[in-house]
């Protein structure tokens, strides 16, 4: 009789910078993680209870000079030279005992998040948090960004609706689409949620949401993914799944989406499975927006990051300590 393993949340932590915006058309994504850890990003993760933080630095992304022209997909060598690296420096992550917390960058870095998890933890799934489904291939989609395409890329069910992909031989499409789940989408295409139907992925709308509550919402996608409660689960987290009130400096903002509220739950929620070993935040970008707005966005963000990491808004007691310092009189 096979007994479920028992899991922990993981003390240890990996952080990996991927400034790359080639995905996507707008300048200012690339700079997030410089962003990020000016805000303290790393200070604030090493003030929650025990957390070992090491910092794996960013991926090089330097232009790929491979001249390849694949129909309506932009930048393609660029996007697989970076996802590529990657992948690679996200195994070592994870082998090194941590959880890997990457910070884009657009959402394209998807594809190497999940590809470096894959090679590690064959059993994961996935929760790709996002207004938008981003499972357009480059038939299906309306703008050839390929940050509108990375799960369509991951996926093996969808492998043989790509052409030949030069420079992308790399990365071999084994993840399974059973193992998807997505919430807050608003913003889906005709063809991705034609996908969504005939696989059968639990996707839980704004409207889903809203109807369920982000805590059933959550808990219902996780049992169809893994009824054992036995698998390793990689949050993929765009920024543009928060309400564009909540984040507002971000390329593709859409309105009426998840508050920041519902996010650090939904964060918290997957942090109590103890199963967490992936995280991607992607999509901030600091040069959209006054100064208010990249303010509340990367603060949004680090809110996110630590409410996944085990951040308590009840607050946590000293360790060790047992009672209130006690007063000297002179």
């Amino acid at each position: 009789m096979n007994q479920s393993r028992k899991w922990e949340p993981l003390k240890k932590v990996g952080v990996i910078g991927v400034p790359f915006e080639k995905g996507q058309k707008k300048y200012g994504v690339s700079v997030a993680p410089a962003a990020l850890r000016s805000a303290g990003l790393i200070k604030l993760l090493e003030t929650i209870g025990g957390l070992d933080v090491k910092d794996y630095g960013d991926i090089e992304t330097t232009v790929a000079t491979t001249d390849v022209n694949v129909d309506n997909m932009t930048h393609l060598p660029q996007v697989s030279a970076c996802n590529k690296k990657l992948s690679e420096r996200v195994s070592q992550v994870l082998k090194d005992g941590r959880v890997a917390v990457t910070i884009g960058g657009d959402h394209s870095i998807g594809v190497g998040t999940v590809d470096g998890h894959y090679k590690v933890n064959e059993d994961m799934i996935l929760l790709w948090v996002d207004a938008h489904a981003d499972i357009n291939t480059n038939k299906t989609s309306g703008s050839g960004s390929v940050h509108g395409m990375p799960v369509a890329l991951l996926v093996k069910e969808l492998a043989d609706y790509w052409p030949y992909l030069p420079t992308m031989d790399w990365q071999e499409p084994k993840f399974s689409i059973k193992n998807l789940g997505y919430v807050g989408l608003r913003s889906v295409d005709e063809y991705e949620r034609l996908v969504i139907e005939k696989y059968k992925v639990p996707a839980f709308a704004m409207e889903d949401i809203e109807e369920h509550g982000i805590r059933q919402s959550i808990n219902h996608i996780l049992q169809v993914l893994d009824p054992s409660m036995n698998k390793p689960i990689h949050v993929s987290f765009d920024i543009d799944s928060l309400d564009a009130l909540e984040a507002p400096s971000t390329g593709t903002p859409v309105r009426g989406g998840l508050s920041l509220r519902e996010a650090i739950s939904l964060m918290e929620i997957i942090h109590s499975t103890g199963r967490l070993r992936a995280i991607d935040l992607v999509e901030i970008n600091p040069a959209l927006g006054d100064e208010s707005d990249r303010k509340r966005t990367i603060e949004a963000g680090l809110c996110v990051l630590k409410a996944g990491l085990g951040f308590s808004r009840r607050g946590t007691a000293p360790r060790g300590v047992l009672d209130l310092p006690i007063q000297t009189h002179h």
